[in-house]
C-alpha cells in the first residue's frame, strides 16, 4: 500500500473524527470539490446540496400535478398519472428527429421566457429564505413546536420555512412577531390564493379608539412591547405583580385577533412570566385568563391577557384555578 500524503491525512482526520455536523453542508461542499478537480462555485455547491433534499422535489412534484400536468391533459397532449405521465397516443409515432427539433423549440420559449422575466418565476422561493438569521428562524420553528402553523404538518414530514405574516414589500418587518412557521405547501398556497390587501391589514394596526383605556394608556405604564402588543402591570392586581398583555389595535375579542398579534402577545406573555419569576422566587404558578364578553365579565372592551402570579398559601384551596369563574363549579 503507498504512503498517503499529508493532505490526504489531514482531510481523512476531518472528515472521520473532526467534523462536526449539524446538517449535510460540510461533507457535500468537501465532495464537490474532490469530485471537481478541488474547485467548484458557489452555485456548483448549492446544486449538489439541493441533490440531497428530497422536500425540494416534492415542492415541484406537487406543482407539476397542480399546473402543468392538468393543462397539458386538457389539451390533449399528455395521459397518465403521477407516477407515470405519456405522451397521448397521436404523438407516440414522432421520429428521433422531430423529437429534436421539438425540443429546440421547447429550449427557445425557455430562453425568450426567462430573458423577459429574469428571476421572476422563482422569486417566491427566494423570498421563502430571505435573510434571517438562525436564530431568528429557530426562535419561530421552535414556537411553533416544528409544526406548519397552518396545517399542523411536523416539519420531519414536510419542510418548513419562514413566512412574513405582512410581506417585505408591503411593510412587514423582521420583527418575529411578524414570522410564522409554514411548511412549503402552504407557504406556496398562501401566496398562490391569498389576495389580501396587506396595505389594508397594516392600517388596521393602527386602529384606536377614542376614550378606550388600553388605546390611550400612558407610555410609562409600559413594561414591554413590540410591533403589535405591549405589557402593563394592571392597576387593580389580584395579586402583586399581576400583568396585562394588550394587542395595540383597537379590537374587542380575542379570537379576531391576527394570527400576527397573538404571536406578538404570546412572545410578550412568554417574556412577562420570566421577568416575574426572576425578581420574584415566591411565584410558584401563573393563571391566564382573557375574558370575551360582558357575560363573560368583560368590562374593558379592548382585548387584554391577564397574567396572575400565584404564590402558596395565597388561597386556602386554589383546586380548580380559573374554573373559580364560576364559584359553584371550582371545586370538583
Amino acid at each position: 500500500m503507498t504512503d498517503r500524503s499529508e493532505g490526504f491525512q489531514k482531510l481523512e482526520q476531518f472528515l472521520l473524527n473532526d467534523m462536526k455536523m449539524s446538517h449535510i453542508y460540510q461533507p457535500v461542499f468537501i465532495k464537490t470539490l474532490l469530485e471537481n478537480d478541488g474547485t467548484a462555485s458557489a452555485s456548483k455547491i448549492a446544486k449538489d446540496i439541493l441533490s440531497y433534499d428530497p422536500s425540494q422535489i416534492e415542492y415541484y412534484e406537487d406543482i407539476t400535478k397542480k399546473m402543468p400536468a392538468k393543462v397539458l391533459k386538457d389539451r390533449g397532449i399528455i395521459q397518465g398519472s403521477p407516477k407515470a405521465y405519456e405522451f397521448s397516443d397521436i404523438f407516440k409515432s414522432l421520429t428521433v428527429s422531430e423529437a429534436r427539433l421539438l425540443s429546440s423549440y421547447c429550449d427557445q420559449r425557455l430562453a425568450e421566457y426567462l430573458l423577459q422575466r429574469g428571476d421572476q418565476p422563482f422569486y417566491h422561493r427566494k423570498k421563502a429564505s430571505g435573510n434571517l438569521s438562525g436564530s431568528v428562524k429557530y426562535e419561530v420553528l421552535k414556537r411553533a413546536k416544528s409544526r406548519c402553523e397552518l396545517c399542523g404538518i411536523p416539519n420531519d414530514e414536510k419542510a418548513l420555512e419562514v413566512d412574513h405574516i405582512i410581506p417585505r414589500n408591503n411593510g412587514g418587518s423582521d420583527d418575529i412577531s411578524n414570522l410564522q412557521a409554514l411548511c412549503y405547501s402552504c407557504n406556496a398556497m398562501k401566496r398562490d390564493t391569498d389576495d389580501t390587501d396587506f396595505r389594508g391589514v397594516l392600517d388596521s394596526y393602527n386602529d384606536r379608539e377614542q376614550g378606550c383605556l388600553f388605546c390611550e394608556i400612558p407610555e410609562e405604564r409600559v413594561i414591554d412591547e413590540n410591533e403589535l402588543a405591549y405589557v402593563i402591570e394592571d392597576g387593580f392586581p389580584v395579586t402583586n405583580k399581576h400583568a396585562l398583555i394588550i394587542p395595540k389595535r383597537h379590537v374587542s375579542s380575542y379570537f379576531d385577533l391576527g394570527r400576527s398579534e397573538v404571536n406578538a402577545c404570546n412572545m410578550l406573555l412568554e417574556q412577562a412570566k420570566e421577568r416575574i419569576l426572576s425578581k420574584d422566587s415566591t411565584v410558584t404558578g401563573f393563571n391566564l385568563g382573557i375574558n370575551v364578553g360582558k357575560d363573560a365579565g368583560q368590562t374593558i372592551f379592548h382585548c387584554h391577557i391577564h397574567l396572575i402570579p400565584r404564590r402558596t398559601g395565597d388561597v386556602e384551596n386554589p383546586k380548580g384555578g380559573v374554573r373559580g369563574v364560576i364559584p359553584d363549579k371550582q371545586s370538583y
